[in-house]
């Protein structure tokens, strides 16, 4: 938790270069920070931090070595491919997105190649359940964006490409405090892995945390290609605020999924939902309290006084509107930690009508934060249904 809020500090910290930019350059810094966002790399922490823990906890090593490696090289495959493809349309992407230094695209590419990586090795630092490396990484990563964007902008005058470039240093540093712990599970001689086995088991968790993580971003690309820059501007500078204000409750499940399949694969049981659940229900509802009382000063404090309007009147909507998102958060841990997949379907359902309801109903950034609001309420209820309703999975299943 004090990693968590440390580094998340340090990440807001960086907004606070909003007052040093031209109108028009935070935008552009946040087109890259929402593709980041976007990027499906949650469910790849996670694929990697429940094959850690099965692995460590079956003394399967070699084996794991192997898959680390396998997903490594893969990764990096798929990026440079990707990398080509935004090369070769760049003036196409530059003008979509309204970006106007091309030196932003270039540094973004290994900022995207890193922000792939990273969660793959907070996976395998969940998986060992050795959280005080990650803790260091996290705060390296806050730490190094915001001092590194800071030299950028105010010294060199690197406005958006500034900012992504404090994107790439706090990665970097991250990146170091990430791979050399887990050297001694990659560094064995691996095994031979039977992939297609091993996609039964990654397909489910890739598309479980995959529709958390949909509802988690694509509001925010939305309101981008929906509204002026301006407007995605306080619509950004509201969301940074209100996700910002669920920090303390990200590690309970952080830490609560890899002793879930640890405690699986050894066939005990354990009691750890329940407290989660309940820390996270507090902490994200005080979150959600505290903007509403002090997110006027919150802005004030951290962007310039155009934003202070329109931000603050987005905040209170948008910190209630993330709550049931912790939560059921929480229970696709529980249920995906427990190989409950028959879930899924219903999960895919929902990303699905989330996904039309935003392309119909956002005519204004209020309407785009309610169908957020309840797209997230009803993934909690689908959650919920599957852990301890009609839908949940029993020992016959």
């Amino acid at each position: 938790m004090f990693a968590t809020v440390t580094g998340g500090l340090f990440m807001t910290a960086v907004h606070l270069l909003s007052k040093a930019l031209p109108v028009g350059a935070y935008g552009e810094f946040g087109v890259f920070l929402i593709v980041a966002m976007f990027l499906p790399v949650m469910p790849l922490q996670m694929v990697l931090a429940q094959q850690t823990a099965q692995a460590l906890a079956l003394g399967r090593e070699h084996l794991l070595s192997g898959i680390i490696r396998g997903a490594w090289i893969g990764t990096f495959v798929v990026w440079l491919v990707g990398a080509v493809a935004v090369l070769l349309f760049q003036p196409s992407i530059m003008a979509h997105m309204k970006i106007t230094n091309p030196a932003a695209v270039w540094v973004a590419l290994p900022v995207l190649l890193f922000t792939i990586w990273m969660p793959m090795f907070y996976g395998i630092l969940q998986g060992q359940q050795n959280f005080l490396w990650m803790g260091w990484s996290m705060m390296a990563n806050g730490v190094g964006r915001v001092g590194f964007a800071a030299l950028a902008v105010l010294a060199f005058h690197f406005y958006a490409s500034g900012m992504v470039t404090g994107m790439l240093g706090g990665l970097t540093a991250a990146l170091i405090l990430a791979i050399w712990p887990t050297r001694s599970l990659w560094l064995p001689s691996p095994v031979p892995v039977n992939w297609r086995g091993l996609l039964r088991q990654i397909i489910p968790l890739t598309v479980g945390f995959g529709v958390y993580q949909f509802l988690l971003t694509a509001d925010t690309l939305v309101v981008k290609w929906s509204f002026s820059s301006a407007t995605s501007d306080f619509y950004l500078s509201a969301g940074t605020l209100a996700r910002a204000s669920t920090w303390l409750v990200g590690p309970l499940a952080t830490v609560m999924f890899p002793k879930l399949v640890h405690a699986k694969a050894r066939s005990e049981k354990s009691d750890l939902l329940g407290v989660v659940l309940l820390g996270t229900l507090i902490f994200s509802a005080a979150g959600a309290t505290g903007l509403c009382v002090l997110g006027r000063l919150a802005v004030k404090i951290i962007f310039t006084k155009d934003y202070l309007e329109a931000a603050t009147a987005l905040l209170p909507w948008y910190a209630w509107a993330v709550v049931p998102l912790a939560l059921a958060n929480v229970l696709i841990n529980n249920l995906l930690a427990h190989s409950h997949f028959k879930v899924l379907p219903a999960l895919c359902v929902l990303a699905v009508g989330y996904g039309f309801a935003l392309g119909h109903f956002h005519g204004s950034p209020v309407m785009v934060i309610k169908v957020l609001g309840l797209g997230n309420l009803a993934l909690f209820a689908v959650c919920a249904w599957y852990t301890w309703g009609g839908g949940r999975i029993t020992a016959a299943d």
